[in-house]
């Protein structure tokens, strides 16, 4: 089974607040005390933090459940419920995390360190301190926690590398990539050796380096999904500097240009800003018959094809990547485009003046399930209810001026609700008075 897992979906739970307490200060020598019931703490949130170690998914493959600890309840005395921990999830950099539902992105990790809620964790809940007034003194109100945020996640790895290895299958991907640096992909004779994208870092002196990741093989209709397809286009997108190689000795009996050519139509089809990023191109196999023929031709085809599209020839480095042959200018050459270069992105970023108008979520909405029957549901009603102490007949008398408030007595009337009616919310009954 391959280690190397670029997708993944996962549910995050936040921790639901603390219970408040309904309590009273019944020290010696202070008959009038009063409340003294502390508040819950907060829920712990689900935070997805980038750790550079990581290079897959892997980890999410049979852990897709994150539940974050609840808030402490609040106790007597007036103490406060402790605040849970947060939960912290490692990511490799390179995580796209979307609400999966939707696709809306919630967080795009990049940088070593860097952390995004996907998950809040609830507020704790108000004890009866907070509710004294002077025409309510000892109140018997309290609030249960909030209730955490409960979101499916769908995860998605795009992998980070400064320079990008592409070309066909077999062309010596691989085997450049073994000798520049410490990776061990594996290497052989055969198409589609590749399967996953490999990383390596190429060390030239003690402050330059940077990271090359080897794409699997590319073929003529990539980007529509053929071959190993669109599933490793989308790896291409954030490297800086694309090594576009290719087999100058035609080892499986294909032209050198018409490789050249359909690898970087597949490109222009993904996203046409992909043929604007900086590129080398590698004429590998030069220590085999028919290369040095070949390259001779291919050197004219293509400055006819840059010619017709009025742009300037990228550099060619004839090189043998078996024999380390010319390997050496190649990476001195690629270090300076990389640190010269500035990264491209496939997407312009949004103003950051955008104004957004938030929607107004609907309170509640009524059904009516049988004769004398009904079903009050929605977020807004069903958070507030998860709120109400039941325990405290003050609470459930405060959630009933709440639900008056948002119009659901009116609504219920207007629909047709009698007097005596059962109404049913979340797991409670409760009977419809006129």
């Amino acid at each position: 089974m391959s280690t190397f897992l670029d997708r993944a979906q996962v549910t995050a739970i936040a921790g639901k607040g603390g219970d408040g307490m309904v309590a009273f200060n019944r020290e010696k020598y202070r008959p009038d005390g009063g409340p003294a019931g502390g508040d819950g703490g907060n829920g712990g949130n689900v935070i997805f933090r980038v750790d550079e170690g990581l290079r897959t998914l892997m980890d999410f493959r049979y852990n897709r459940h994150f539940k974050a600890k609840g808030g402490e309840n609040g106790m007597s005395k007036s103490k406060y419920g402790a605040n849970a921990e947060d939960l912290i999830v490692k990511v490799p950099p390179g995580t796209l995390v979307r609400e999966a539902k939707t696709q809306r992105i919630i967080a795009d990790l990049v940088d070593h360190g860097q952390e995004a809620i996907v998950a809040k964790g609830g507020r704790g809940g108000r004890g009866n301190i907070k509710f004294a007034t002077h025409k309510n003194p000892a109140p018997s109100i309290a609030e249960n926690g909030e209730p955490g945020q409960e979101v499916e996640l769908a995860l998605e790895l795009k992998v980070l590398a400064d320079v990008g290895l592409i070309g066909y299958p077999s062309v010596g991907k691989s085997t450049l990539l073994s000798v520049i640096s410490n990776a061990k992909p594996k290497v052989a004779d055969y198409q589609f050796t590749t399967l996953v994208p490999n990383l390596g870092v190429v060390h030239l002196a003690l402050d330059q380096e940077f990271v090359v990741a080897d794409m699997p093989g590319l073929i003529e209709g990539a980007s529509q999904g053929v071959g190993l397809g669109i599933d490793f286009l989308r790896h291409i997108e954030r490297t800086k500097v694309l090594l576009h190689v290719v087999d100058m000795a035609g080892v499986h009996g294909r032209d050198p240009f018409d490789d050249f050519k359909s690898i970087m139509e597949e490109l222009g089809r993904y996203h046409a800003k992909l043929l604007l990023r900086p590129m080398i191109i590698v004429a590998n196999k030069v220590d085999l018959p028919q290369a040095e023929a070949n390259l001779a031709t291919f050197k004219d085809q293509l400055t006819a094809y840059y010619q017709d599209q009025d742009q300037a020839v990228p550099p060619i480095f004839a090189i043998s990547a078996w024999q380390q042959a010319g390997v050496k200018d190649l990476l001195q050459a690629t270090y300076q485009l990389v640190q010269e270069s500035e990264f491209i992105p496939l997407e312009e970023a949004e103003a950051s003046h955008q104004v957004y108008q938030l929607e107004e979520e609907a309170g509640f909405q009524v059904e009516q399930l049988e004769e004398g029957l009904w079903e009050l549901s929605g977020p807004k009603i069903e958070k507030l209810f998860a709120m109400t102490n039941t325990a405290h007949d003050e609470s459930l008398q405060r959630f009933a001026r709440q639900v008056r408030a948002m119009g659901v007595d009116q609504t219920l009337r207007e629909a047709g609700a009698k007097d005596g009616d059962t109404i049913l919310l979340m797991d409670f009954q409760f009977e419809f008075v006129d």
